[in-house]
């Protein structure tokens, strides 16, 4: 097959072995494949990234010397299963799926394992327990955006917010609008949007964002007073004796860049919870005290569960998620390394979909 691979630290498109199916595994082929930042991430630091999987027991796991094909987010269609796998779906039927798959050695991530290339290729190794179906009248480009969504739908779990929450969403790329997204589906707010980016902050009013802030102009920070959350221990001792009632903060950091956690803790009020999506590839650096002294909670979160990948492919169905503003452009396999440089400076671009049979 044809694929957008991995070699040598470049992205070069080549043939690649045509992947096999085995027991409980579905060959399919791909219909879209979104560009996830975490692919720039491991285009450029992939040996930290297989450190850290070595070190933490991740399913991430790569041998750099050999090829690799990337692509996590898809969506495909089913053209034949492995021996002795049994499915209620038929070939020709379209599905996406967690971006998992069981190799010799256990689970491996498709996309970051030479075994079980991505979405980059023409064609996938997918497991069976792993599909579901695409339902009728959704596009499979739409589709393929349940996985970076699902990000957002689980980060906004783990904050355990309730109707006595503000949240505060710090960077609108395509992590923060799913957290965007993900807030609004389920009816939390208000939600504060902040990013330098003119276009993002208007695709972050789009996904739903209450007040957009540019930290241009304005410190996204100053805005807790417009919503009784009060900032230090002395204003949270005020209404207490006063009886004024309060809510809370809860600040999304989805950067990923050394110095912005840093600046969370210094922006965030007393007793809020920072809630951190966005990955930090480098060491960083923040002052504990600032975090003890307003008794802040900070929860460092990863991936989905499938309940929550699963009931994400629902909310884009039902439309309860609009992600068509998110797919900014499409490429073929001859584009993919491009979209790589042009996502390094994503002024105009959020999601970039591949389509390893279009051009």
């Amino acid at each position: 097959m044809r694929a957008a691979i991995v070699r040598d630290r470049k992205i070069v498109v080549d043939d690649y072995a045509d992947p096999v199916p085995g027991e409980g595994q579905v060959l399919v082929k791909t219909l879209a494949c979104g560009i996830c930042g975490s692919d720039l991430h491991a285009l450029k630091h992939a040996e930290k990234m297989a450190e850290i999987a070595r070190r933490t027991g991740s399913a991430f796991t790569m041998d750099l010397s050999k090829d690799i094909v990337f692509g996590h987010e898809f969506s495909a269609e089913i053209l034949d299963f492995g021996p002795n796998t049994q499915s209620t779906l038929k070939p020709g039927a379209r599905v996406c799926a967690m971006p998992m798959n069981i190799g010799p050695s256990g689970a491996e991530s498709v996309g970051y394992s030479n075994r079980f290339p991505g979405g980059y290729g023409e064609y996938m190794l997918l497991h069976n327990d792993m599909l579901l179906e695409i339902p009728n009248g959704l596009s499979s480009e739409q589709a393929a955006l349940t996985e970076p969504m699902a990000v957002g739908a689980h980060a906004v779990v783990k904050a355990n917010m309730t109707k006595d929450d503000v949240a505060l969403v710090i960077g609108c790329g395509p992590v923060g609008l799913a957290v965007i997204a993900g807030l609004k589906a389920r009816g939390l707010g208000p939600v504060i949007a902040a990013d330098f980016s003119a276009g993002r902050r208007a695709l972050a009013e789009k996904m739903g964002a209450d007040v957009i802030v540019d930290p241009a102009v304005q410190s996204p920070y100053k805005k807790w007073a417009d919503y009784n959350v009060p900032v230090t221990g002395a204003e949270v001792m005020t209404a207490t004796m006063m009886g004024t009632p309060t809510k809370n903060a809860v600040i999304f950091e989805c950067v990923g860049v050394p110095g912005v956690l840093q600046q969370v803790l210094e922006g965030s009020p007393v007793h809020a919870r920072i809630v951190v999506v966005g990955v930090c590839m480098e060491t960083d650096h923040i002052e504990p005290l600032l975090a003890i002294n307003k008794q802040v909670d900070i929860h460092f979160v990863l991936a989905y569960t499938a309940e929550e990948f699963a009931a994400t492919l629902g909310d884009i169905a039902e439309g309860r998620m609009d992600v068509a503003p998110l797919i900014t452009s499409q490429v073929g396999l001859d584009g993919v390394a491009q979209a790589f440089e042009t996502l390094a400076s994503p002024e105009d671009q959020v999601k970039i979909l591949v389509n390893p049979h279009g051009h």
